[in-house]
């Protein structure tokens, strides 16, 4: 009887449910007021799942959350060749009687599926509006992610605690960055860029948290919302003098204040965060707390006593800081520092952090498991922590960083790693799947990949995925169509690299590191992308990725063509160095014409976000600051990481930029990076008006046809043998720095530096290495070479060099009206 009457209780429960959100999100996004749909909840199970079929013209479609049913009604569509719903746009169909089809059970091998990382509220969502969210929250959902980070207005509600501690407005909001910037301040890496924030931005926020936690609860999602991690203004010791601060050091540029945990101060500033933020955005389950990513603070030695101490301590405080905000509430922490400072994150580091945690009240985002695997060649987190110590925890991917646009990505590894995690003996207490790009409106095909990979406990099979993509999106999938995904799959789809930009997008430099595989597969892809044209020029997105792809392709010609121009000016071949030049501006300025045609790659859109968030000209000019900041200089110390194929940087900041260093190469006279990149960001000088073509299309074939010349194997030929930069010192005695921009791949192969000097005077000065903005002096003896004359320096090269923000070499020298070149000697 009780069992009975318990059954008719999650029955009258479910029946009560309002599912009108649900409904919402499908009439939104197929654009159809009277949907042939049928959604029924079934509340009562223990697995997260859909289960669908057509009945009497209608889809019938039962599952255990509203996001479930959102992803069964979208799984039905593309099984049945209906469209996709993309950041670039939608093919959805919803015929208004549907024809019977076979029904069908999904069932996930995971409770949940997450979404996000911190720095996309920075790289990509920082000043985005309501009706923006509105759009992403419906993207979540039809792809099935219930669990959503929901960063928005931590500085708010911080701001009205430390208000509340008896800080001014004056020490609050200058510790603050600009919008696009608040990711990392929270984290502790960074402050004061481009602040200070004020009353407006708060509200402002608020207003939109209370908008999107609203929604996100409404369909049943799990919003995983910011916490105080310890880091406070400098000025807090003026008010607390005897606080217990820590100097924390982040990225080598950047040092913060931040409350040691031992600190009674620590946990009170949490626990009241935690009911500030409830008292004003409601009930929260899960809150985020980062205070070591990407930090150096001066820890114990490993193995001692007192470190299994202090981090047990911390881990401690931290979980009874929110207990007694919230006694329900999960500590969740991101593990990107467990691979990117492995060595600080040993084993018995972290099972000292977790350890006075109970089980079930901390969560772990093993963020990057792709970098594990495909970058930095080490074992999987869950192998090397077993199991994580039974706490519940994540698999997740970073697919991008930065929002940068080109292609990457090791595909047949993102349909189907989740699967070595979910047969692993050490797979513990692994309850979600996701995905943690810090940008996303980028290689949509990827993130539509991931999100039915989170979706399946077994194998996919990635070339008939492809083919039913590519129906979905663009109405058929032709032999070229088979071409293309099978070129890129023996280019950039079968390769991995953290920065999928071109070289152009960097610092110029007489040389920089090869970042995309950038072979004859990758340009034959998008000619035979190209070739589609006549089946599938009918569709919307076919022309909308044509501009995309097109620009990636030309993009590629570009940056082989700059490696074509320095080889001319190695061998003092100016005039052949300035018809490339030519070519290479006609290249660059036919891209930004194609990109003003796409929906989502303009610069244009980005400032006008950050101008329409401001309410006064003050505002305006700092957010823009801001804006403009982030994607180029970034701070210091990460200049391009976030580079954009977008209409607007192409044309004003990337070619200008190029323009003046080609010219730098003619006359000897060092161009000023940073300076230029400087003042693009501070003095905000208006783009230029952009180009409109009037025929993309021939636009684009015109280009291709024009840049047929430039292959891999002519610039291979082409090119001097490791040899990496050259140098002309036309003046009387002056210092001279060259800077190479590389990455740690090519760095670690390093053992030598060969100088084959010409005319003049050269006195090498140093030889230094600047790996994600920490100096490493590779050599200091100030030498003279000989004139006419070939010498070998050899060096050593650190170990743990990592490279993931930035990795340059810096050459140092005196010269007197000297010439000469330089040479990698590899191991």
């Amino acid at each position: 009887m009780f069992f009975t009457l318990s059954m008719m209780g999650f029955e009258l429960f479910a029946q009560n449910i309002d599912l009108q959100p649900a409904y919402d999100v499908l009439r939104r996004t197929t654009g159809t007021k009277n949907l042939p749909v049928d959604l029924s909840l079934d509340p009562s199970s223990t697995s997260c799942y859909f289960d669908y079929q057509v009945q009497n013209g209608r889809l019938q479609v039962k599952a255990n959350s509203q996001v479930s049913l959102c992803k069964g009604v979208y799984d039905y569509l593309k099984t049945n060749h209906l469209g996709l719903y993309s950041w670039s746009g939608s093919s959805l169909r919803m015929p208004q009687q549907l024809t019977p089809s076979t029904s069908k059970k999904v069932v996930s091998p995971f409770a949940h599926h997450y979404y996000f990382n911190v720095c996309t509220f920075g790289y990509t969502m920082a000043y985005w509006d309501w009706p923006r969210w509105e759009k992403e929250i419906d993207w979540m959902a039809l792809h099935g992610m219930d669990m959503p980070l929901a960063y928005v207005a931590y500085e708010a509600i911080i701001a009205r605690v430390w208000k509340k501690m008896g800080l001014s407005d004056k020490a609050i909001n200058g510790f603050f960055t600009g919008p696009a910037h608040l990711p990392w301040l929270e984290m502790g890496n960074i402050s004061k860029i481009d602040g200070p924030l004020n009353a407006n931005w708060y509200n402002r926020q608020i207003t939109l948290q209370h908008k999107i936690l609203k929604r996100m609860r409404e369909l049943g999602m799990k919003p995983i919302c910011p916490a105080f991690a310890g880091y406070v203004p400098a000025e807090f010791k003026d008010r607390f003098p005897k606080a217990d601060i820590l100097v924390s050091k982040s990225m080598q540029f950047f040092s913060n204040s931040m409350l040691s945990p031992y600190d009674p101060l620590f946990g009170q500033i949490l626990t009241q965060y935690i009911k500030e933020w409830e008292k004003e955005f409601g009930t929260c389950e899960y809150y985020q707390a980062d205070s070591f990513n990407e930090v150096d603070i001066p820890f114990p030695p490993k193995g001692s006593q007192q470190r299994a101490d202090l981090f047990a301590t911390y881990g401690e405080k931290v979980y009874q800081a929110i207990k007694a905000g919230n006694p329900d509430a999960v500590w969740t922490m991101q593990g990107w520092m467990f691979g990117y400072q492995k060595d600080i994150w040993d084993y018995a580091t972290l099972e000292a952090l977790v350890s006075r945690v109970p089980k079930e009240k901390l969560l772990i985002i093993d963020l990057a498991v792709d970098y594990n695997k495909n970058l930095w060649k080490i074992p999987f987190n869950w192998d090397k922590f077993k199991g994580f110590f039974e706490k519940p925890w994540i698999y997740s991917v970073i697919p991008n960083m930065g929002g940068r646009c080109g292609l990457s990505g090791m595909m047949e590894f993102y349909a189907n790693g989740h699967l070595t995690a979910l047969e692993s003996p050490n797979r513990g207490n692994l309850v979600a799947f996701g995905f943690a790009p810090e940008g996303i409106e980028n290689n949509e095909v990827l993130f539509e990949l991931l999100s039915d990979a989170g979706w399946s406990g077994t194998h996919t099979d990635l070339q008939a995925w492809l083919k039913n993509y590519s129906i979905n999106r663009y109405g058929k999938c032709t032999p070229e169509l088979e071409k293309f995904w099978a070129y890129l799959q023996q280019s950039v789809y079968s390769t991995f690299t953290h920065r999928p930009l071109f070289n152009w997008q960097q610092t110029p430099t007489p040389f920089t590191e090869k970042y995309m595989n950038l072979n004859d597969a990758y340009f034959k892809a998008f000619e035979s992308y190209m070739d589609c044209a006549k089946d599938l020029g009918g569709s919307e997105l076919y022309r909308t990725d044509m501009m995309a792809y097109m620009a990636l392709y030309l993009g590629g010609k570009a940056e082989l063509l700059t490696r074509m121009i320095e080889n001319e000016y190695l061998q003092e071949h100016t005039e052949q160095a300035l018809k490339y030049e030519a070519d290479f501006e006609h290249l660059l300025l036919g891209i930004d014409q194609l990109l003003t045609q796409h929906p989502n790659w303009q610069f244009e859109q980005w400032l006008e976000r950050a101008r329409n968030a401001a309410v006064n000209d003050a505002q305006r000019a700092q957010y823009e600051t801001n804006a403009r900041r982030v994607l180029t200089i970034w701070g210091p110390p990460l200049p391009d990481y976030a580079a954009r194929l977008w209409s607007g940087l192409v044309r004003d900041y990337y070619l200008v930029r190029w323009k003046k260093y080609f010219e730098s190469r003619r006359t000897g006279v060092p161009f000023d990076d940073a300076a230029f990149g400087l003042e693009f960001v501070t003095k905000r000088t208006p783009l230029s008006k952009p180009v409109i073509p009037a025929h993309p299309e021939a636009l684009a074939r015109e280009l291709m046809s024009m840049a047929s010349y430039i292959t891999p194997e002519k610039v291979e030929q082409s090119s001097p043998k490791n040899m990496v930069g050259s140098w002309n010192s036309p003046k009387t005695g002056e210092t001279r720095e060259i800077i190479i921009s590389t990455s740690a791949q090519q760095v670690r192969k390093i053992k030598a530096f060969k100088f084959q000097t010409g005319a003049g005077t050269f006195e090498l000065k140093s030889i230094k290495l600047r790996d994600d903005g920490k100096e490493t002096l590779l050599y200091n003896q100030s030498a003279v070479l000989p004139i006419n004359w070939e010498t070998i320096i050899p060096v050593t090269i650190p170990e743990n060099v990592q490279g993931n923000n930035s990795c340059e070499l810096s050459i140092t020298f005196y010269g007197n009206r000297a010439k000469g070149k330089l040479y990698l000697v590899e191991k």
